[in-house]
């Protein structure tokens, strides 16, 4: 282990500002005991009197006292998020989208994380398997909480297939474990055609229910197939026919297990209601939208953010100047952006706005979602359209923090080669609709 760990960043204004810390100074030691890693930090540092021991950049080391209120954030970000090495996965699952990538991109899109850390910290979800006894004993020591698993299925010899590692199958008993610690939990089934559907969904399902109300929910979301399939497992696209069946099993659960636990503990992604053509379910149907992330009443949630700001638009909006933008997005979102543009129409006439649903030629037509567009296929399918004063695209196809879609253009490449003003918006309702009107609102 290296002696301590290398502050990056200090948020002004903080504990660790007041406490002089600085970007490059190293923790030490919290309290007398040496920090891992981000688990033993947080724990470490939320107790209401702290002992830092701290290497400063000239060599110099500090110990400071500090006083604060429990679980109060000392603002600081460390060199390594983790404060450790990251964990890769060790399973090959038989749906992994990594291993459906096409070669030559750049090498942070290959790696494969299934590290229990990142489910405390970031919401990922994680299959237990990477798991060691030591980081399940220090969850539960530490009462991190929720632990987002990525189950598949309770069946332990499928599991074992679908992940295509032989201890998929035992690492299912740490379920019990977390449920028997009282730690909350939520679970995710990525459904593969004639794998771990029809009766193996009913029998997790079941099984899942049962660690209810620690196992707080569970979202099922189809498999995600790209054309770079080769040499790998065969899976089967979903239809129509079959999303009326899946979301007519779920919703059966649901009135179940409604009444035996006052939940619907099971949700279909939204993406199964798009499919079948059914109506997407209303806000109360969510139940807090505990799995949004997921693609679970996202959106719902879209729909009803972007009515409630259309709603709140001043008068002024209807004498708008008359102008021309664009939006950019997938198969799957066309119709609802379509929804909610019909509707601003009709306060803000004088806006006209044009709906450009691209193609996922790059990953495969059967690819429908936004956040799986490349630069290339925007401006393929863009070059030479009126697209108005500007351009509008969701930030979800955009690496975090920065300017670059997952083909390495750039947003400045995309502007520049469609000769257009880029304005990027937030996955929101009111981001959407102040970015396409620009107007002052009545709060």
């Amino acid at each position: 282990m290296e002696k301590g760990h290398k502050i990056a960043y200090v948020e002004p204004g903080s504990i660790g500002d007041e406490m002089e810390l600085a970007a490059g100074d190293i923790l030490l030691e919290v309290n007398g005991k040496r920090v891992k890693d981000i688990f033993d930090y947080h724990y470490l540092t939320n107790e209401e009197y702290l002992t830092l021991l701290v290497e400063k950049a000239d060599g110099e080391e500090w110990e400071l006292e500090i006083e604060k209120e429990y679980e109060e954030d000392l603002g600081l970000e460390f060199e390594q998020g983790l404060m450790d090495e990251y964990r890769s996965c060790s399973n090959r699952c038989i749906f992994c989208f990594i291993d459906q990538m096409p070669p030559g991109m750049r090498d942070t899109l290959y790696f494969k994380d299934d590290d229990a850390r990142l489910s405390f910290l970031q919401g990922n979800y994680i299959t237990l398997t990477n798991m060691k006894d030591e980081d399940l004993d220090r969850i539960i020591l530490y009462k991190l909480a929720p632990v987002n698993i990525s189950v598949q299925t309770m069946n332990p010899e499928l599991r074992c297939k679908m992940l295509h590692n032989r201890f998929a199958g035992e690492a299912l008993k740490k379920i019990k474990r977390l449920y028997d610690a009282g730690l909350e939990m939520n679970s995710q089934i990525v459904l593969c055609k004639g794998y771990n559907d029809g009766e193996e969904l009913d029998r997790s399902i079941r099984e899942l229910s049962e660690y209810l109300p620690y196992m707080k929910s569970l979202s099922v979301v189809p498999v995600g197939l790209s054309k770079y399939r080769k040499g790998l497992s065969p899976l089967e696209k979903f239809t129509k026919e079959d999303a009326l069946k899946v979301l007519e099993q779920i919703h059966s659960w649901q009135d179940k297990l409604l009444k035996e636990h006052g939940t619907r503990f099971v949700f279909a992604s939204d993406e199964w209601y798009i499919k079948a053509e059914l109506p997407i379910p209303e806000e109360d149907y969510y139940e807090g939208y505990g799995q949004i992330e997921n693609g679970v009443g996202m959106v719902r949630s879209l729909l009803d953010e972007a009515r409630d700001a259309i709603d709140k638009l001043t008068a002024s909006a209807k004498d708008a100047p008359k102008r021309k933008v664009s939006l950019v997005t997938g198969v799957l979102a066309a119709p609802v952006l379509k929804e909610i543009t019909d509707h601003l129409k009709k306060k803000c006439p004088e806006i006209e706005i044009s709906i450009y649903t691209i193609i996922n030629h790059f990953f495969g037509t059967d690819i429908t979602v936004a956040g799986l567009l490349t630069g290339q296929d925007i401006i393929e399918q863009l070059k030479g359209r009126d697209l108005g004063e500007y351009l509008i695209l969701p930030d979800v196809l955009l690496r975090s923090g920065e300017e670059v879609l997952l083909d390495d253009i750039t947003v400045s490449d995309i502007e520049k080669a469609l000769q257009i003003e880029i304005h990027i918006v937030k996955s929101d309702g009111k981001s959407l609709i102040d970015t396409i009107v620009k107007e002052q609102r009545n709060e």
